[in-house]
């Protein structure tokens, strides 16, 4: 179904009768909270509960736990002894002196401690067990929870030097962002009295000096050492650093603050009624929402939102926990559902981590819950105006991470109350071929990637006659945004393609490309002029749309379906054929694609110009 550019205006006429149906709930969008429930209510009434009964179960079975399938001591989690820790640390504190619960969760912290003590404990683990220690030494509990024989084999265990060089204080096969784990691991040793202040001191300048170096004009950490990967953890990570200090009781300089309101100033017209968050790059879904609570919580507690962005803030992150038992939580099986239900989440946070997914995200749930209490926030019900606020938001926003040779950046476009995200971040080794950090637009429960998978999603795909699969993902030249009215336009230019097969990018310039794309209300729309050099041949160009829409049908002006948000999509200088959606490659972290529409152009020689329009529903 290869159109001419005049198409596109008669595809939006004949669409109108299709656009104005309503569209059928989807359970990847989870409840809209028109109002939703205080934070703490949610935490202590729901949260906790969950966290309890697991903890319970562990305490039991011990070594022979099995969690939805999982036996949770046999799957190589090597952070799980230090979320075992600071999952019990946190009931035992909550449960009031005097209750039961309190004896029992102490008399189990005793011996989960005694029979993980020489079980596998790395880096995250480490921090996790020495913040457990630590609140409970503040409690007065430290005694009773951990024998004497116990804690001194700990005080060995629980070392930043495992993997930290002490020499020259280089990581040890871990990327820098780790700098920030072992300062945390440093300062709560120095405050348990295990060791002075000196290597904390040098730590914490090891890690303002990553950040510094990797974080450029722009203030949002590189993922990798300079070669321009920005993505959830570019954003977290001064969060984490923040929150480091306001555990350990020391005020951040002035840097890290400005540093984290460019962080909040990223995330606040992200904000939205369902309490979704990240919807592009590694570790999102229930952790693409978690780091905005971290965020936002860090922000508040060091004094730099507004009033009125406070309120908003909490007001989100209520939102965020209660779609987390509402969304997250599987009742079947009493735990967090990552990976069930067509979801899939990286390899990274495999099902075999099931019982450490569930403490450490019900850890950042307890930890910012208790931050906003102690903000005056305790069983506050949400600000009534949150969704009008919303719709004073910025329709369009851009936020850069880098300018130069290369640049990289983030609009963030608000049509309603659908939040659309199209991020030029890819660079470095281990995810540029993956599509969740394709140069495409994502939107919540709309417009997804696939955790670990290369499928073209909305991006060409060039095949040269010698074999060679090329795709234009990673050098992100002459970018320009322009907004007018209620249009955004994104252009950028492509010297090189990036050639596919290894785990980092590869430079190929035989080919190159020109993009640009349009955001306007109820569409975006993607043009390509693909050239390749001359004596080069492309043999094809491919590309897919996977979505959440469904009832699917061919027509003269694209494909339209019956149901969804996506309504319409129509292929420039392509043919297009819907189908099914397997549930193999086909599944996000929210759940499972029903219609995949592959395009394709065969033979178009040296030059290749085309590209597609997504068509929204009216809601």
């Amino acid at each position: 179904m290869s159109r001419s550019p005049l198409m596109g205006c008669v595809f939006g006429l004949a669409m109108g009768a299709v656009l104005a149906g309503p569209a059928s709930a989807q359970v990847e969008r989870g409840v809209l909270y028109q109002t939703a429930p205080a934070m703490n209510a949610t935490i202590v009434n729901r949260v906790s509960p969950q966290m309890d009964a697991l903890l319970d179960q562990l305490m039991t079975e011990g070594r022979s736990m099995t969690l939805d399938g999982v036996r949770v001591f046999e799957a190589n989690d090597k952070f799980l002894p230090g979320k075992i820790a600071i999952g019990l640390a946190h009931a035992v504190i909550e449960a009031p002196e005097g209750d039961p619960r309190r004896a029992r969760f102490l008399d189990g912290f005793r011996r989960l401690s005694e029979l993980t003590l020489e079980d596998t404990n790395d880096s995250w683990g480490i921090y996790y067990y020495m913040s457990a220690l630590h609140q409970l030494n503040e409690a007065g509990l430290l005694d009773q929870a951990v024998s004497p024989q116990t804690l001194a084999q700990l005080r060995q265990n629980l070392d930043w030097r495992r993997f930290v060089r002490q020499d020259d204080l280089t990581l040890i096969n871990l990327p820098n962002n780790y700098y920030g784990v072992a300062y945390s691991i440093a300062r709560l040793r120095y405050l348990m009295g295990w060791e002075d202040t000196s290597a904390s001191e040098a730590l914490l300048a090891k890690t303002l000096e990553h950040f510094r170096q990797y974080s450029g004009e722009f203030g949002f950490a590189d993922e990798t050492t300079g070669e321009g990967r920005f993505d959830r953890y570019s954003v977290l990570l001064i969060g984490e650093i923040a929150q480091r200090f306001i555990e350990t009781g020391v005020a951040p300089p002035q840097e890290v603050k400005d540093w984290l309101r460019r962080s909040v100033d990223l995330l606040l017209p992200r904000f939205n009624l369902r309490g979704e968050g990240f919807e592009y790059g590694r570790s999102i879904g229930a952790y693409g929402e978690t780091a905005f609570l971290e965020v936002l919580t860090a922000a508040a507690s060091l004094d730099l939102l507004t009033d009125e962005e406070e309120r908003m803030a909490y007001a989100f992150s209520s939102r965020i926990a209660a779609r987390y038992v509402d969304f997250w939580q599987d009742s079947g099986t009493g735990s967090v559902s990552l990976w069930d239900h067509g979801r899939k989440t990286d390899d990274y946070r495999g099902k075999h981590r099931i019982l450490g997914e569930n403490i450490s995200l019900s850890h950042q749930l307890f930890y910012t819950n208790t931050l906003w209490n102690q903000r005056g926030y305790r069983d506050r019900a949400p600000d009534a105006g949150y969704a009008d606020w919303l719709k004073t938001l910025p329709r369009s926003t851009t936020t850069w991470f880098s300018k130069g040779a290369e640049d990289r950046l983030l609009i963030t476009y608000r049509d309603g109350d659908r939040v659309i995200g199209l991020p030029l971040i890819n660079g470095g080794p281990g995810q540029h071929m993956n599509n969740p950090y394709f140069p495409v637009p994502y939107s919540p429960g709309v417009l997804a990637g696939a955790a670990d998978e290369t499928y073209p999603q909305l991006l060409p795909r060039v095949t040269l006659s010698d074999g060679s699969v090329l795709q234009p993902l990673s050098w992100f030249t002459n970018v320009k945004v322009e907004v007018a009215g209620q249009t955004t336009r994104l252009t950028y230019s492509l010297p090189a393609m990036d050639r596919m097969g290894q785990a980092a990018p590869v430079r190929d310039d035989r080919v190159s490309a020109r993009t640009v794309y349009e955001l306007s209300p109820g569409r975006i729309t993607r043009r390509d002029e693909i050239t390749a050099r001359r004596g080069v041949t492309i043999q094809k160009v491919d590309l897919e749309l996977g979505t959440f829409s469904s009832g699917a049908q061919s027509a003269a002006q694209g494909v339209v379906f019956a149901l969804g948000d996506v309504a319409a999509f129509q292929g420039q200088g392509l043919s297009c054929e819907p189908a099914a959606a397997d549930g193999g490659v086909y599944r996000t972290p929210v759940g499972p694609l029903r219609t995949v529409v592959r395009c394709q152009a065969d033979n178009p020689g040296r030059t290749w110009t085309g590209g597609w329009s997504v068509q929204f529903r009216d809601r």
